[in-house]
């Protein structure tokens, strides 16, 4: 474990979330944006496992899971910006990124992030063998039937797919808690997915856990599921 690795990573997500909000406020970035100030631990203890040939897919607070994962920095900001020479050409904006390089894709459709995953993987288990893809939610998008069809299909065909569910407290504007039944936990367990839970604000804890399932899923021992803690300290989106 590199933790000067693991924490300029960290810097790095913070500093670029920082660069994003300035220029929003500044009127340089149209419409709404979502940030994920808080989550940079979960970004660089989990992506700091991944290798070239496996897939991520990412919701709509991507940017620290996209730092993490190496995509460039200046061509993220100018797609952000509406650009020609963004990372899409400008016809992505923040929600909709993709990196063919990076095998790195994300979608403002709450839940989408699990079926995309799903299809990473099951391209890597007949590819790329000992690949695997990783998807990162919510708490609110696994009540999305798209995200229940996933956890019961990676098992039926034993993808190498990890799910990281991020609870914030929240689903959107939603206190979570009062729109989801039962545990989150239980529920990808019953499913016959190998589960842990995390503190998200603690690297070297969430380095670790994601370390054992990762291996896991690699050796082809079915889908993981990550539930992390941590706080999201700006609101659904900048401006709220």
């Amino acid at each position: 474990m590199d933790l000067a690795h693991l924490y300029r990573q960290m810097a790095r997500a913070r500093a670029y979330e920082l660069a994003v909000d300035d220029l929003w406020t500044r009127g340089l970035i149209a419409g709404e944006m979502h940030v994920g100030s808080g989550e940079e631990a979960v970004a660089a203890g989990v992506v700091g496992h991944l290798k070239d040939g496996d897939g991520l897919a990412l919701t709509h607070r991507c940017s620290p899971a996209l730092v993490a994962r190496g995509v460039p920095l200046v061509p993220m900001l100018r797609e952000l910006l509406g650009r020609e020479d963004g990372l899409c050409r400008g016809r992505g904006g923040h929600m909709h990124l993709f990196s063919r390089d990076h095998m790195a894709a994300t979608s403002g459709i709450v839940g989408a992030s699990l079926p995309t995953a799903a299809g990473f993987a099951l391209a890597n288990r007949r590819l790329r063998p000992g690949s695997v893809a990783v998807a990162f939610t919510g708490t609110g998008a696994m009540n999305q039937g798209m995200a229940l069809e996933t956890l019961n299909l990676a098992v039926g065909w034993q993808l190498p797919l990890i799910v990281v569910c991020i609870d914030n407290g929240w689903a959107i504007t939603t206190v979570a808690g009062s729109v989801t039944g039962g545990d989150l936990v239980e529920r990808a367990r019953a499913f016959g997915w190998h589960c842990e839970r995390v503190e998200g604000t603690d690297v070297q804890a969430v380095y670790a856990v994601a370390g054992r399932l990762v291996a896991k899923v690699r050796k082809g021992e079915g889908p993981g599921f990550l539930y992390a803690t941590c706080p999201r300290l700006d609101g659904h989106i900048l401006g709220d």
